[in-house]
């Protein structure tokens, strides 16, 4: 099971970089439901194993590109983000003081705090793309203008997943011209 988990998510992660184009030093948001993924209700039944099999598929790509992984806590941490001090650091984000948890933060967010260098939690960020694996409201946390991104996988063990990327606004109205690599 967490095999294929870690498959679908490597997938979905592969997927999502080639539509977003993304480059190193950018954010990229995971919200991720261990009890979605596996067949719960959100929140239900918070399984450190399955949130660390999904972590394994996306982590490692985002890493080898120089992609900041940001990972969403659940509600009871008002979604707040893990992610690299650097990347805080670099983005000037006010860093907050909370370590998360399985069931305050959610097992993602643990996970994702176990394996970076030097995690820091911070309360908004401004990602360029993103996954939202079982329902976790990532909005938040993109920047504007997010665009849905359909991918050839639909869940993550059996959690809905829905993803973004973002673009730059177009300004200027009719008689503008815009720059079809930015779209």
């Amino acid at each position: 099971m967490y095999e294929e988990i870690t498959g679908q998510a490597r997938q979905a992660v592969t997927e999502l970089l080639e539509a977003a184009r993304l480059e190193p030093g950018d954010l990229f948001v995971v919200g991720c439901s261990s009890s979605e993924v596996g067949g719960h209700k959100i929140g239900s039944d918070s399984s450190p194993a399955v949130a660390e099999a999904v972590f394994q598929g996306i982590y490692p790509l985002l890493k080898e590109r120089g992609i900041y992984l940001a990972a969403q806590c659940c509600e009871h941490l008002n979604r707040a983000i893990i992610l690299e001090k650097e990347a805080a650091r670099a983005y000037g984000y006010p860093m907050v003081n909370v370590v998360p948890q399985p069931k305050a933060g959610g097992s993602f967010a643990t996970a994702a705090w176990s394996h970076l260098e030097h995690p820091v939690a911070v309360e908004h960020i401004q990602a360029a793309a993103g996954m939202d694996i079982g329902g976790t409201l990532i909005g938040m946390h993109l920047r504007d203008v997010a665009v849905p991104t359909r991918l050839s996988i639909k869940q993550i063990g059996e959690a809905i997943l829905i993803c973004a990327r973002t673009r730059p606004k177009f300004i200027g109205g009719e008689r503008a011209h815009y720059n079809d690599g930015l779209k």
